[in-house]
């Protein structure tokens, strides 16, 4: 197979995932997930669907035909698939037309949120690039511009010293509205979870321009994070790799201060 190896494929309903990256439960998946060049993953429960095998595609449920959205990610991985791997695919985003859906299973109105909190829409994007691993060693997904500023960033200040950590980049509307889901399911309300989730289809980390830093030995996605080297370090040197805090304390958008959050400024993915 002739496909980039570190590129995630993006579609509504499933992720096109580079082979090697996925882990199975079953004996019997984890020796087809060895071979794959590429794994169909679905988005809404993280159910893989199919592996692409040198002979073809096999699949890893019954009745793969009937998965929603099958046709256009096995349409979106032959177009990756003929083209040379040397060339990075286009720019390109997903549709938001689900969006509303989504609110509806929350009780939230889309055009009362927006104007309530002043965040916008952020589609996904049509493909992500690997950026190195989490602090759990999940791949990280963001941006092909992104993934380079991190990566710079991270560099420049392990040469000064300081250990940055990522924690999450990418998350689709599905996973965003799995985090609302579980949350209530502990027995959150809605509100309460929304100073501190933005709402599917409007968090940053659904551009994959945005990831959640910390550093070796701190708890993730706490305020303490502002009482560390590292976070004294971004505040002095993020902005020269084009990242910014996105919620600071008293932000508009009714969120938390996030001292751990920062993302691209720039939202120009084009190749250089």
């Amino acid at each position: 197979m002739r496909n980039a190896p570190h590129l995630l494929i993006n579609t509504p309903d499933i992720e096109i995932w580079p082979g090697g990256l996925l882990h199975a439960r079953s004996n019997h998946d984890a020796r087809l997930l060895a071979r794959a060049s590429h794994v169909l993953r679905r988005k809404q429960d993280g159910r893989y669907l199919a592996a692409q095998l040198a002979g073809g595609l096999m699949p890893l449920l019954p009745r793969l035909a009937d998965a929603a959205g099958i046709n256009e990610a096995l349409a979106a991985l032959e177009t990756r698939l003929t083209q040379p791997a040397r060339i990075p695919p286009p720019p390109g985003t997903l549709p938001l037309d689900r969006l509303q859906q989504r609110l509806d299973q929350l009780g939230l109105d889309e055009a009362r949120y927006a104007e309530r909190t002043g965040l916008a829409l952020v589609a996904e994007p049509a493909h992500l690039a690997l950026a190195g691993f989490d602090r759990y060693r999940r791949p990280l997904w963001l941006t092909r511009a992104a993934a380079r500023a991190w990566q710079r960033m991270q560099q420049a200040a392990a040469a000064d010293g300081i250990a940055l950590e990522a924690i999450s980049g990418y998350r689709s509307h599905a996973y965003q509205l799995g985090i609302f889901e579980r949350k209530q399911a502990r027995g959150l309300p809605v509100e309460q979870i929304l100073t501190v989730n933005a709402a599917p289809g409007y968090s940053e980390h659904h551009g994959g321009n945005a990831l959640d830093i910390s550093s070796p030995g701190e708890p993730a996605a706490e305020e303490s994070f502002e009482h560390t080297a590292a976070f004294a370090w971004l505040q002095q040197h993020a902005a020269t790799f084009g990242f910014h805090m996105s919620y600071p304390r008293d932000n508009p958008h009714g969120i938390v201060y996030e001292p751990w959050h920062w993302c691209l400024a720039s939202r120009d993915d084009a190749p250089n």
